[in-house]
């Protein structure tokens, strides 16, 4: 049990919305209504929002750029995709959307997506897993050298830049990148530089992971498996600790979807309604794709969807694993009133979670359902616990 804050994130469904998963969304993603839901989201009590990246969705950093410049508080969780662009200029958009922002930019690393997309994008190290980590770890050194040692913004491109800047003792050199001297970049707000979330459930992404990601996110499963997950980071997180001297710290967070209604019935009716309009062959084509998948994260969700079809999809009090039938990534949703919802997120946050990334369909109402009915009441929850635990100390 940790009496860390709790903080709370919802999703930009930057590949359009509506209220049915694995057909054609009944909502474009147009500006106005990105705009809407993240002003929404924050209005809720969110501090954040994700935004997703991949072939079917609008481009992150454009997007966080937008929704930045249409909120106050709310931070922009943009995807930086390690191999696809050059880590200096990364660390520059970065740093731009730092500043602008007013020292509000997050930066999620995804290292992967579907094999089709990276196939799509050209990346060469499409099929090469364990690769592509290697590959995401020497990419972090890179953008975090870019912005600690920034030079700051040059006065003209001829320029070598304003003061601040001293050559690197011992330049990077890696099999992909190297770093050579101090660049010329915004200096951030946020020091030493914005936040990375950084994710995944191979020992690979746990090993990069505990080396560069200020938080460590894991894709909702049953508790029981989350605990596991945890304590396999916190082995990893260990052991790097040990062999270099540090005492690292990490936060953990959870991708999950999210459905209250008043009563447990009708947030089941609602849960089933949100599929009902998936043909067999949507689910067929899905799960042909689902079983290509390199990534560990998604090989559980497809394990965990198949243990729980014998039993409606159900895999523990109040969760339901049907949206993965159609649905990659964190799938598992959280059905329930508001009061189960908020138990079922306070018994994460007993294991370790200190992040909560939300969403739920569509993402428009349903932010304003959680804020309006579980946000408050999670956190008058999560006081209380931690006052009894203080006192009985």
């Amino acid at each position: 049990m940790t009496n860390k804050k709790i903080s709370f994130g919802w999703f930009l469904p930057t590949a359009g919305d509506g209220k049915y998963v694995g057909v054609q969304p009944e909502r474009t993603a147009s500006l106005d209504y990105l705009i809407h839901v993240a002003q929404t989201a924050e209005n809720a009590g969110f501090e954040f929002v994700l935004i997703p990246t991949g072939g079917a969705c609008l481009d992150a950093w454009v997007v966080g750029s937008a929704v930045m410049s249409h909120t106050t508080t709310l931070r922009p969780l943009v995807a930086v995709r390690p191999g696809l662009t050059a880590p200096v200029l990364s660390a520059r958009m970065g740093g731009a959307l730092d500043v602008l922002s007013n020292g509000r930019a997050m930066i999620n690393v995804v290292t992967g997506s579907s094999v089709q997309d990276l196939e799509e994008l050209g990346d060469p190290l499409a099929h090469a897993h364990d690769e592509r980590y290697d590959r995401a770890g020497e990419y972090l050194e890179v953008m975090q050298q870019a912005w600690t040692q920034s030079k700051g913004m040059a006065s003209s491109e001829f320029s070598d830049g304003g003061e601040g800047g001293e050559a690197l003792p011992e330049p990077f050199q890696g099999k992909y990148y190297q770093f050579t001297r101090p660049v010329n970049a915004p200096e951030t707000i946020q020091k030493p530089h914005p936040p990375f979330y950084l994710g995944g459930s191979s020992e690979m992404a746990k090993k990069i992971g505990v080396k560069y990601a200020d938080t460590f996110l894991l894709w909702g499963e049953p508790h029981a498996w989350i605990k596991e997950q945890i304590e396999d980071v916190e082995r990893v997180r260990k052991s790097y600790n040990e062999e270099n001297g540090l005492n690292k710290q990490l936060n953990y967070g959870m991708r999950a979807q999210v459905l209250i209604r008043d009563t447990e019935e009708e947030a089941w009716a609602a849960a089933w309604d949100l599929i009902s309009k998936v043909s067999p062959e949507a689910i067929e084509q899905a799960e042909k794709q689902f079983a290509k998948t390199d990534a560990t994260n998604q090989r559980r969700q497809n394990e965990l969807r198949e243990q729980s079809k014998e039993n409606k999809f159900v895999v523990g009090p109040n969760l339901w694993t049907g949206l993965s039938l159609v649905r990659s990534g964190g799938a598992i949703l959280i059905v329930g009133t508001a009061d189960q919802v908020t138990d079922r997120l306070i018994e994460y946050a007993e294991l370790g979670v200190s992040t909560f990334i939300l969403s739920g369909y569509p993402h428009l109402e349903e932010a304003e359902i959680f804020g309006r009915e579980a946000m408050e009441l999670f956190h008058q929850k999560w006081a209380r616990k931690n006052t009894a635990i203080t006192i009985g100390q």
